[in-house]
């Protein structure tokens, strides 16, 4: 993947920002392309590797979204309930760093939780996950992140209506 100066990318940890700058740095005694990527007040350097895939995507678009819509409001999948398996289950699922990846995550836990309580890492990980999301969804859609969120919180509410009205 070649990515431009002043195209919008998603980070699979840190969400949506904006290349800023491409520059060749040596790293570990080998020379290899960097991104600069600004996301809000934060700067980050991300090689051009092979794991770039799994870290930088472009943000999806209009039509992605309108089936990742679908899965939000979409039956969950059930997580592990014992801790440390739902925590590695929840890594190995974001692990692409999709959108879909994401939706899934969101979905399940945000269904897990209205049966039992989040543990501290799930509280992290849907809030990171979340924050992702609704940054490039808000970008995508040219809305406020916070119109986006309430959207997302419909979607996720959906699923449990259909099932108290069956």
């Amino acid at each position: 993947m070649t990515f431009k100066p002043g195209e919008w990318v998603v980070h699979c940890t840190h969400g949506l920002g904006q290349i800023v700058d491409i520059e060749e740095r040596v790293f570990d005694t080998r020379k290899a392309l960097f991104y600069s990527i600004r996301i809000n007040d934060l700067t980050l350097w991300v090689a051009d590797d092979e794991n770039i895939k799994t870290r930088l995507r472009y943000p999806v678009n209009e039509d992605t979204f309108h089936v990742l819509f679908q899965m939000l409001a979409s039956p969950p999948e059930a997580l592990p309930s014992d801790r440390r398996e739902r925590n590695q289950y929840l890594l190995e699922a974001l692990r692409d760093g999709s959108a879909e990846s994401l939706c899934r995550v969101i979905r399940d836990l945000s269904a897990y939780r209205k049966e039992k309580s989040w543990s501290d890492y799930d509280n992290e990980l849907i809030r990171r996950t979340q924050r992702t999301l609704v940054g490039e969804w808000s970008h995508v859609f040219s809305i406020a992140p916070g119109e986006a969120e309430v959207e997302l919180h419909k979607l996720l509410a959906h699923y449990g209506r259909k099932e108290k009205g069956a």
